[in-house]
């Protein structure tokens, strides 16, 4: 990590949690016509073990004036807490009251891998992440010369959990 240059900050996983930190990203407006609104980074961080807990710190590139907001979910066997949090100057400050959110199974096929449709909409950024490895399932992109678009196809496995997330604007309506 010594080739970042900018902000890190660290924080402290139990035994049994692991914590990956998003940067939470505001599309300019003359860019709203062809991308989401916001769009995520997953932040580079590097970890150490002191005695039974995991210390990872993580690294901001490019540390905003107005702060750089950050989603923060921490893995543990069956559920994850999302947090929300904003690095300002040298101080980087959490929200008190995190959510929980527990995992259940979607579906189920009896194959060894499922593949379903995910054609890439740049106007919604999902994202999907194998709470086991807290590692992003990619899709496989592929161009559908029948219907002239650019899809895409993700790898699953029956029987397993995962937490997919994208970051949108509460409606005003809502």
């Amino acid at each position: 990590m010594e080739n970042i240059q900018g902000k890190h900050f660290s924080i402290t996983d139990p035994k049994g949690v692991n914590t990956v930190i998003y940067q939470v990203n505001k599309t300019k407006k003359e860019y709203l016509d062809r991308y989401p609104k916001y769009t995520v980074e997953r932040l580079e961080s590097s970890a150490e073990i002191v005695g039974d807990l995991n210390k990872k710190t993580f690294y901001v590139e490019d540390p905003r004036k107005d702060g750089n907001l950050m989603l923060i979910l921490s893995f543990a066997s069956d559920k994850v807490v999302i947090n929300s949090g904003i690095l300002i100057g040298n101080e980087v400050r959490i929200t008190k009251r995190p959510n929980q959110f527990s995992f259940n199974t979607l579906y189920s096929e009896e194959t060894e891998y499922k593949e379903f449709n995910y054609t890439p909409n740049f106007k919604r950024a999902i994202s999907i992440i194998d709470p086991e490895t807290t590692e992003e399932v990619q899709p496989r992109l592929y161009f559908d010369e029948n219907t002239n678009e650019v899809k895409g196809k993700c790898k699953l496995k029956p029987y397993k959990s995962y937490f997919a997330f994208e970051i949108r604007e509460k409606n005003k309506e809502e």
